[in-house]
């Protein structure tokens, strides 16, 4: 069965479920949530999406993203995919700050999303899915505007619009 995702009002009233896909190509507003992990350096952990990932395939992006499953807090889902992606379980987050955006993703499909982004600290170990991962670094906030301005191709359209907003917010 194709994961659904929660369709949503713009203040975060439910409205129902839909096939992600389905969601994916009609552009329709959906949950969803972002994760900035940091190392003691300040440093950002950025992951790489995996070959064969149905949009944005090898391109960067903030540690995770995804969407919160029905009766799922946003929270709880977060620490589901940090564990589901890159293995860490029990990771304490913080809850940062909230918006919406609309972002065209290529292929025909768009991100239209009410998005929580969280933030935590992280230095263990790794366990990547390799479905999802394919590998997985930290790099200072300097080296990433100057990689972003350079090779904005290498970046995942949503990506680009989260950091500025927790530029813009934080």
């Amino acid at each position: 069965m194709e994961e659904q995702v929660v369709l949503i009002s713009e203040n975060d009233e439910v409205l129902g479920l839909m096939d992600k896909m389905q969601a994916h190509e009609n552009g329709i507003l959906h949950r969803a949530f972002s994760v900035f992990l940091f190392n003691e350096k300040g440093e950002v952990l950025l992951q790489k999406r995996a070959a064969e990932k149905y949009h944005s395939p090898n391109q960067w992006t903030n540690a995770v993203c995804s969407h919160p499953r029905v009766n799922e807090t946003y929270l709880e889902a977060a620490q589901r995919r940090l564990n589901e992606e890159l293995g860490i379980e029990g990771m304490e987050l913080t809850p940062k700050f909230h918006f919406i955006y609309k972002a065209d993703v290529g292929g025909n499909l768009w991100e239209h999303e009410l998005d929580h982004v969280f933030t935590g600290t992280y230095s263990g170990d790794f366990s990547l899915n390799e479905e999802e991962v394919s590998e997985i670094r930290y790099i200072t906030m300097e080296a990433l505007d100057q990689e972003m301005e350079s090779n904005p191709e290498n970046f995942t359209e949503w990506f680009k619009i989260i950091l500025g907003e927790y530029k813009d917010r934080l």
